[in-house]
C-alpha cells in the first residue's frame, strides 16, 4: 500500500488548492472526492451568479479570467475542473471516505479501496446535508432542499423558505417563470447578506404584491396540498401548495468529523483546531475551508479560506524537517 504524505478528502476549490500547494512543496498526495470535481459548485442553482469577483475565486496563483464582474456556476466549474485536467491533478472520483484511523499513520477506508498517509485535510464543505426543519409531512417529495432551475414550477403554488440568497434566487426566478409564490421568513425582514444588486428586485417584488411574503412567521406542517403556518400575530393559516422550495441551509457531516476524533464544541459544534496551522486536536489531521466553521457555515468562503492550504502544507513541511 502506498503511504502518501497527505490524503485530502473533498474535491472543491479548497482541496484542489491544498492539493497544489502541496505538490508545489515536493509532497505526494491523492484527492478523495466522492462526486465530480467541485462536486459542491455543480450542484450550485444552474444560473447563480457568485457575490465574489473572479479574482478572489482563484487558486494556486491561476488566472481566473470572466467576461463578467461576478462569475457565474458555469465559468467557475470550467476554472477549477479545467486546472485539475491541466495540473493533471491526483484525484480519484465517485469514492466515498468511509473512515480515517490514526495508528502510526493514518489508514483511510473507502468504498473502493483503502490507503495510508502521514497527513489527512478534511476539505468536504457543507453542502451535502440539508439542515431539516423538523417537521409533519417535510419528507414528502414535494419538498425540495435542493433549487437547480425554475422550469419545473411554472404554474404552481410554490413556498419558499428562508431569506437568504438562495431562498431569494428560488423566489425571484421561480415568479419570473409563472409560478405564485410565497415566502415564509423567521426573521423580520430579507437578510441582510443577500447580494446588493438582488436584494432590491425581492424588496420592491414584495412590496408590490408580486410574491407574498410573510415575516417573523414559522411553518408548523407540509401536507400533500396545502402547508401550515404561524403568522406575527400568532394566528393560524393555511394555503395551497404544490411544491415546497426549503431553502433552509446546509451542514457539515458532524458524525464524519466525530468518527475521525475530532471535537465539536459549544452550540455551533465548532471543530477544535490551531488558527495559524488548521490542525486538529488530532496530530496530523487538518482542516480547510468551509467545513471549519460548524453549525455557521457562512463564516468561510473560498475567498477567505484559500489561505488554509499555504497554512497546512506549511506545517507540514516545518515538521518534516524538524
Amino acid at each position: 500500500m502506498i503511504l502518501y504524505d497527505i490524503i485530502i478528502i473533498g474535491g472543491g476549490p479548497i482541496g484542489l488548492a491544498c492539493a497544489l500547494e502541496a505538490e508545489s512543496a515536493g509532497l505526494s498526495y491523492l484527492i478523495i472526492e466522492k462526486g465530480t470535481i467541485v462536486n459542491s459548485l455543480y450542484n450550485y442553482p444552474l444560473y447563480m451568479t457568485f457575490f465574489s469577483t473572479a479574482e478572489k475565486l482563484e487558486i494556486a496563483d491561476v488566472p481566473f479570467i470572466s467576461t463578467a464582474q461576478k462569475p457565474g456556476r458555469r465559468e467557475a466549474l470550467e476554472y477549477y475542473q479545467g486546472i485539475a485536467r491541466h495540473r493533471n491533478i491526483n484525484i480519484h472520483l465517485y469514492e466515498n471516505v468511509i473512515g480515517v484511523i490514526k495508528k502510526e499513520h493514518f489508514d483511510i477506508k473507502t468504498t473502493k479501496a483503502e490507503y495510508g498517509a502521514r497527513n489527512v485535510i478534511i476539505a468536504t464543505g457543507f453542502y451535502d446535508i440539508p439542515n431539516e426543519m423538523k417537521m409533519p409531512g417535510e419528507h414528502l417529495s414535494k419538498v425540495k432542499h435542493y433549487y437547480t432551475e425554475p422550469y419545473l414550477y411554472v404554474g404552481q403554488k410554490i413556498v419558499v423558505i428562508g431569506s437568504s440568497n438562495s431562498a431569494v434566487d428560488a423566489a425571484l426566478e421561480t415568479y419570473r417563470k409563472g409560478a405564485e409564490v410565497t415566502m415564509i421568513i423567521r426573521s423580520p425582514d430579507i437578510s441582510k447578506s443577500v447580494k446588493y444588486w438582488v436584494k432590491p428586485d425581492i424588496e420592491n417584488r414584495i412590496k408590490e404584491g408580486s410574491i407574498d411574503a410573510y415575516f417573523n412567521a414559522e411553518l408548523l406542517e407540509i401536507s400533500e396540498y396545502s402547508v401550515i403556518f404561524k403568522e406575527e400575530n400568532q394566528e393560524i393559516r393555511t394555503i395551497p401548495n404544490d411544491f415546497v422550495l426549503a431553502m433552509t441551509g446546509y451542514l457539515p457531516d458532524f458524525d464524519f468529523l466525530k468518527s475521525c476524533g475530532i471535537i465539536l464544541e459549544g452550540n455551533c459544534l465548532k471543530p477544535v483546531y490551531n488558527d495559524a496551522t488548521m490542525e486538529t486536536n488530532v496530530p496530523g489531521l487538518y482542516l480547510a475551508g468551509v467545513v471549519c466553521g460548524g453549525k455557521d457555515t457562512h463564516l468561510w468562503f473560498i475567498e477567505n479560506s484559500r489561505i488554509h492550504a499555504r497554512k497546512i502544507i506549511d506545517n507540514i513541511c516545518t515538521l518534516l524537517r524538524s
